[in-house]
């Protein structure tokens, strides 16, 4: 049986299913060189600012000034977000606009090809419409594989990064599953009016193979929605790797000798990244020749790590001897063989230069907090070591760096919010950008940190008392802002204790606050001030004198506000957090471009947004 050469169907069908198959590769490309496209508009764009005038981020001609319109009419759209608070069921979140936008054109391309030139009703109905859904499908294995890439030649093209794209690998997946089913379902029901499905079952072992087929590809699509991927995520990626490669193996016996290119499409994708991953892996960890005098904790292969213990539930990792470089922002894969031998866990560097007092050489920290499986494992190693009297080092490999952060200097204006260990994300973006030599655009670096439990904040709020007093250095405004929601958390901190009043504040920072809460009443309606002032404030002695700590949740809108209205020029806001806070920023950043109407001839510049969300 072939799929193509068929005697029941009608001539010339062969070559159609082939021009829609070719066809969908030139979509394809089509929309990697779109994005390709803006990349290249943008880095001109960020590269022709002067930092030195006194609002760089603002357009200077009418061509910049389409572009920055244009720009904010896409963003509008592609920002809002609906948010499921239901527990139990915020998994169903939908996607973001922009990328419902994305599936929407996806699906009308696909939908399009599954039906054009069959939807007519005669002999061969069924089997017109088999066979065009079989080349549908198959023609989309090689995008899937692609995407699931970390070595993604389709990211980099379009200057982003494989993490960005994994929901559009799931997707895809899903789509797959959709067409495959169209393409089985109509030839089983083609048998099934004559009767013919035993018969079917027994002379075409291709059949069978097909039914296989589609049952791999129903399995790894729902054991990929989140519910089942939280439960043991290390099961997840074994299985979910190993029915990949038998997946295609299935394909490869059911399709025929016409398509198969499009399997062997998809091992070489396959294949490559592995490759590549196995080259950085060797590369990175393993030492060919060693001096003792460069670097105290250098070895052979991988890297010595040293844990620390942070409260009950956080462990810091001091990865020593680090022989690459790296944004802030990117992350990195993590292989502890005494922890874990087969689990290999993205973090996100903590830190954004040489950790002092470790060696001459780069360190990196990692900050894990203890959940289930592997961080849970970690952070109870850490504690027999401690009880033990042990030194608390390892040997750890490293694979990366990933991840294609944005350019934030090129911005006016920063706003870093972050959930908990979220700020592994954020903080090493204010470090890098008050110790960077560097021109900058940058004027002023609003934070915010919240958390429910104190120890969660602490490590960072060492590392936010320091930069307070580098931005005074450097010129740039700096507020930093902490919540800790837990009942009497924040009294836990060092350093914190309960006042009535901001006693470290000057009367003219007072005035200032007053102010925002009166203009936050008046635009909610009620009086919400910024980082709900109303609540007990807590404030501690220097050297956090300049950083404003909350025991109440943050107004999010309030907090962005004031810092959008403040700025001359465009701004950039950075998230890493939860489902609920990374919605709730999605939708005040376009509600505040919607009301502003951002670049449309009311003076307000553009607010960029870039989101880091727990998804793996």
């Amino acid at each position: 049986m072939d799929m193509d050469g068929m005697s029941m169907s009608p001539s010339g069908v062969s070559d159609t299913n082939k021009a829609f198959a070719k066809g969908f590769w030139y979509f394809v490309a089509a929309a990697v060189a779109l994005f390709l496209l803006i990349r290249v508009v943008n880095f001109v764009q960020n590269w022709w600012r002067v930092c030195s005038v006194p609002f760089p981020t603002q357009p200077t001609n009418q061509l910049l000034q389409l572009w920055a319109t244009l720009t904010a009419v896409c963003r509008e759209a592609s920002y809002p977000q609906l948010y499921i608070p239901i527990r139990g069921l915020s998994w169903m979140t939908p996607p973001p606009m922009g990328r419902i936008f994305v599936l929407l054109v996806y699906w009308a391309v696909i939908i399009y090809m599954m039906v054009k030139g069959v939807l007519v009703t005669d002999a061969t109905y069924y089997d017109r419409v088999g066979y065009r859904n079989a080349w549908v499908t198959v023609t989309q294995i090689p995008l899937l594989y692609l995407l699931a890439s970390r070595t993604n030649i389709i990211a980099l093209i379009a200057g982003t990064s494989y993490e960005r794209l994994n929901w559009l690998h799931r997707w895809v997946a899903r789509t797959l599953l959709v067409t495959a089913t169209v393409h089985g379902f109509t030839f089983y029901t083609s048998w099934v009016q004559w009767d013919g499905v035993e018969i079917e079952i027994e002379m075409m072992s291709m059949v069978k193979y097909g039914f296989g087929a589609w049952a791999i590809l129903l399995w790894m699509t729902i054991t990929s929605f989140k519910p089942f991927r939280s439960m043991a995520y290390e099961l997840f990626v074994i299985q979910h790797i190993l029915a990949a490669v038998i997946f295609l193996w299935v394909v490869y016996v059911h399709v025929p000798k016409a398509a198969k290119y499009n399997v062997w499409f998809s091992v070489a994708a396959l294949c490559f990244d592995r490759t590549c991953r196995l080259a950085l892996l060797l590369c990175q960890n393993i030492k060919l020749r060693l001096d003792p005098s460069r670097c105290k904790g250098e070895q052979w292969i991988g890297h010595q790590t040293q844990l620390t213990l942070i409260g009950e539930s956080m462990t810091v990792l001091t990865i020593k001897d680090v022989h690459f470089k790296w944004k802030m922002g990117q992350h990195l894969y993590l292989w502890l063989p005494q922890v874990g031998p087969f689990d290999v866990h993205p973090y996100t560097i903590a830190s954004a230069h040489q950790m002092p007092e470790t060696c001459i050489c780069n360190s990196i920290q990692l900050v894990v907090r203890s959940h289930l499986g592997f961080s849970k494992r970690l952070n109870q190693f850490a504690r027999k070591m401690e009880a033990a009297g042990k030194k608390q080092t390892l040997t750890a490999l490293v694979i990366g760096p990933y991840g294609h952060p944005p350019k934030w200097d090129s911005f006016e204006t920063l706003v870093l919010i972050s959930a908990s260990t979220g700020a592994s994300y954020t903080l090493p973006i204010l470090e890098s950008v008050l110790h960077s030599k560097a021109a900058s655009c940058i004027k002023r670096v609003d934070f915010l940190l919240a958390a429910r439990l104190g120890e969660e904040v602490s490590y960072y709020r060492e590392r936010l008392s320091e930069v307070t007093e580098k931005a005074k250095n450097v010129g740039i405004e700096l507020s930093v802002h902490i919540a800790v929601t837990g009942n009497g958390q924040l009294e836990k901190l060092s350093g914190v204790s309960p006042t009535s009043s901001l006693a470290s504040k000057t009367s003219r920072e007072k005035v200032a606050i007053n102010e925002e809460t009166k203009t936050s009443a008046n635009i909610e309606g009620a009086v919400d001030p910024l980082m709900s002032l109303s609540h007990k404030q807590l404030s501690g002695p220097r050297p956090d004198s300049h950083i404003q700590h909350s025991a109440s949740r943050p107004d999010i809108t309030g907090f962005i506000r004031s810092a959008v209205e403040a700025t001359g020029g465009e701004t950039g806001v950075a998230v890493c957090g939860g489902q609920s806070l990374v919605a709730s920023v999605r939708m005040t950043v376009a509600k505040l471009s919607d009301e502003r109407a951002v670049h449309k001839g009311t003076g307000a510049q553009g607010i960029y947004l870039h989101v880091e969300e727990y998804s793996f």
